[in-house]
């Protein structure tokens, strides 16, 4: 039999977001269900239930940085049991398949990997995301929490911490190399974090000075502003690696150049417009362009090892959920340090 779960609903690109109740499947032999207690409110979250991507399947419950505490088990569950502390991420499925599946790439799925929200999965069903008290997940595609992380800055490691993880990892951030992290926000600040544990020596690149002294807390060794165009001559050439966080339509010449030989700006951050950069930005200096997206399960269980054994979790602010639509308003008013997180117990 179904259950029913409390939940913060998207009714249309217009509508603010409003409490209601969803239907939860039992869980099958192989799923788990899970009482939610934190999820993180991402940039993602809002241009879904706005409708600014692809299409929105209306009504929409969105959330994929999910922390809570398992709750039930179906009947051939080996990996979790009740009472363990888990999260959920960007997805919640894959063919598992394909030679990406395969390698514990799942992210990449060449069937596409099923999202946690506004997808649809094997029952034919669209997926509900974590604006609720409860899921129901494949015990595959769950995440063991350790226990030094607290639930709430737990929440939002499942996206923007395994998004500036892998990246990382894949690009050998580490001792000797100097990686520049553009945008001091929900990413940004994870990524300052990860990149300083790993032994890199990094560097932000923000449009102002105003978080300077947080970047130099959480680890880094340096912090430009990139509206002082000399900040586009002292660092010419001197970045191994830069990852871009931001969403907003940037100089890419301006920011190659900064790129040392055989250098890397890597994309995580989805502006609007296609980008444009002049061929000689890159040839001159061997310089790559690239683009990351979350890691695949086996990574992220990797970086929640990782964030467990440095002291690493998410800088969040906590509202209940009837403040979710301003906490909308004042993510895109960057007026936030650094994610918002929901008390699901609120719902």
């Amino acid at each position: 039999m179904p259950t029913f779960a409390k939940a913060y609903i998207a009714s249309s690109a217009t509508a603010p977001l409003q409490p209601g109740t969803i239907e939860r499947r039992e869980p099958g032999e192989f799923e788990v269900q899970i009482a939610i207690k934190f999820v993180g409110i991402c940039h993602s979250d809002i241009h879904t239930a706005r409708g600014d991507w692809a299409s929105v399947n209306y009504p929409v419950v969105v959330g994929h940085e999910i922390a809570g505490v398992v709750e039930a088990v179906g009947a051939r569950v080996t990996r979790h049991a009740v009472g363990d502390r888990v999260g959920v991420g960007c997805f919640v499925d894959s063919c598992r398949d394909c030679a990406n599946c395969r390698d514990g790439e799942e992210q990449y799925c060449l069937a596409g990997a099923t999202s946690t929200y506004n997808s649809v999965g094997r029952d034919g069903l669209p997926t509900v995301g974590g604006y609720s008290t409860s899921i129901v997940v494949d015990e595959d595609y769950v995440l063991r929490i350790p226990d030094g992380i607290p639930l709430d800055a737990a929440a939002p490691l499942l996206c923007a911490g395994i998004t500036m993880y892998s990246p990382l990892r894949t690009w050998d951030a580490g001792p000797g190399k100097r990686v520049a992290i553009i945008g001091m926000g929900g990413l940004g600040h994870m990524g300052v974090m990860i990149a300083a544990a790993m032994g890199a020596e990094v560097t932000v690149l923000s449009q102002s000075l105003k978080k300077q002294e947080d970047a130099l807390r959480l680890g880094a060794e340096h912090y430009y502003a990139t509206s002082d165009p000399s900040t586009f001559e002292i660092l010419r050439g001197h970045f191994d690696l830069i990852i871009n966080t931001v969403s907003a339509d940037i100089d890419v010449d301006e920011y190659l150049s900064l790129l040392a030989l055989d250098g890397t700006m890597v994309l995580v951050g989805l502006p609007s417009k296609p980008l444009t950069q002049r061929a000689w930005s890159l040839v001159s200096f061997r310089r790559s362009i690239a683009g990351s997206k979350m890691g695949g399960i086996r990574q992220t269980q990797e970086m929640l090892k990782f964030c467990a054994a440095h002291g690493l979790g998410a800088e969040v602010e906590v509202i209940p959920a009837s403040k979710i639509n301003d906490a909308y308003e004042r993510v895109l008013a960057s007026d936030v340090r650094y994610r918002f997180v929901i008390d699901a117990d609120t719902f």
